[in-house]
């Protein structure tokens, strides 16, 4: 009997193959050649897998959105102690790929980033994966803030009831979409060298503890 082929398994190789090869010569360096030869596949198999060099390359974005949101989901594990104000915190620092083990993931994800600019279908790719990260955020935000408000209603210090009024009129959903793009920024800052790691981490601790200060 001929044998069967798994191509989910197989596109999914091909992805990882377009990624080595992006994060060593940015996406113009990808060929349908060289992804066949780095996946240890035939050409032929590539094609049958993908028609286009840009079908190809949108699902390989898609397969790096998802490897992402599926290492958010598990940080967001939480155990009875984990407040969403912490929560939120180890999503962002998941997305943000500033850990030396995500570095070839994050040059990547940025080039198709850069890439996604001029076209529509990788764009539109791109958008789909920021849109449940919005969602995660802004409902973390959400039940963060409605903890502080409720904590700082029951308390008699000035302090906290005023760290109460502030978190009863923060937006959860600007507040999502300012930290999505805090994130990508500091990622992009820490690539080119004008950031270290810990100065980064340093910059999303301040504002994430500037949201319920």
């Amino acid at each position: 009997m001929p044998k069967q082929v798994d191509h989910v398994s197989r596109r999914r190789l091909i992805a990882e193959a377009v990624c080595d090869l992006a994060d060593e010569h940015g996406l113009e360096g990808v060929t349908l050649r060289d992804v066949a030869a780095r996946a240890q596949v035939s050409m032929g198999a590539v094609q049958r897998c993908f028609h286009t060099k840009e079908e190809m390359l949108v699902f390989t974005l898609g397969h790096i959105g998802e490897r992402i949101g599926e290492r958010v989901r598990a940080r967001l594990v939480r155990s009875p102690a984990q407040s969403a104000g912490t929560a939120l915190g180890h999503a962002a620092t998941e997305i943000s790929l500033l850990r030396e083990e995500h570095r070839a993931e994050a040059r990547v994800w940025l080039a198709f980033v850069a890439q996604a600019a001029v076209s529509e279908a990788l764009a539109t790719t791109l958008r789909a994966s920021y849109a449940p990260l919005e969602e995660t955020f802004t409902g973390l935000i959400a039940e963060a803030a409605e903890a502080t408000a409720v904590e700082g209603a029951e308390a008699d210090a000035g302090v906290d009831r005023a760290r109460a009024d502030r978190a009863a009129l923060l937006d959860p959903r600007r507040e999502a979409r300012t930290l999505l793009a805090l994130v990508d920024g500091l990622t992009t800052h820490v690539l080119i060298g004008h950031l270290t790691p810990a100065e980064a981490h340093d910059v999303l601790d301040a504002h994430l503890a500037r949201l319920w200060a």
